[in-house]
């Protein structure tokens, strides 16, 4: 995947309040149940709604559903866009939104791999200590060319500090713990470290055993070995 952000202006919609179906969206996307992320696209709004439509666009690429992933990280991005400028959550996660809009369309990289770099440069100055603002900086590393400031080494830093800022207990949004893990490993993997990145990846099941991305990785590692 290839993904290389000060959003201006004032806020359309408030935030409202954050995360009620994080855990249900996190269940579904970690199954793969394209169903139920669909239903909870539909019937939660504003970061829910944005966040149920960003792990339905993961998990349809995954299953070759492309249009379905396409019309729902538009419909990601048109949420999150109108809800505060001023949140961190928001903009992080409106960050790998972009990213994965590039990551399925390169040709949108030069219109919106700058709204990358305001969207997490904003949220940094907002919550430096957030988890999930650091994961997806080291995820826009992992994607970026070394000529635009992109480097594995870089990829791994950040996900290592995200990593350690997952330990801080979480009662709202939490989730990216396992996810973290397992960018690192694909750096390391990147790399050439694959006992690395199996460690790394074994970690991540270990934080979320039902983590389906990781488990994945492992079980196609596996078969590679065979």
């Amino acid at each position: 995947m290839k993904a290389s952000i000060l959003i201006a202006g004032i806020a359309l919609l408030p935030s409202l309040t954050h995360a009620n179906e994080i855990p249900a969206i996190d269940e579904a996307s970690n199954t793969m149940n394209m169903a139920a992320l669909q239903n909870l696209s539909q019937q939660t709004q504003n970061y829910d709604r944005a966040y149920a439509n960003y792990r339905l666009a993961i998990t349809a690429n995954i299953l070759g559903q492309g249009e379905i992933a396409i019309n729902a990280l538009t419909s990601a991005q048109a949420t999150l866009e109108n809800l505060d400028q001023a949140d961190a959550e928001n903009l992080a996660l409106l960050a790998s939104v972009y990213g994965m809009q590039i990551a399925l369309d390169s040709s949108r990289g030069a219109s919106l791999g700058p709204k990358i770099g305001q969207a997490l440069a904003q949220a940094q100055l907002l919550d430096p200590t957030n988890p999930r603002v650091v994961l997806v900086q080291a995820i826009s590393a992992f994607n970026t060319p070394v000529s635009f400031g992109g480097s594995m080494k870089k990829a791994m830093e950040l996900s290592s500090k995200a990593i350690a800022l997952y330990e801080t207990p979480c009662d709202e949004i939490c989730w990216g713990h396992a996810e973290a893990y397992t960018w690192r490993g694909l750096a390391k993997q990147s790399t050439g470290d694959s006992q690395g990145a199996i460690a790394d990846w074994q970690a991540a099941v270990e934080v979320q055993a039902d983590y389906g991305w990781a488990n994945f990785l492992l079980k196609q590692n596996q078969i590679a070995a065979n």
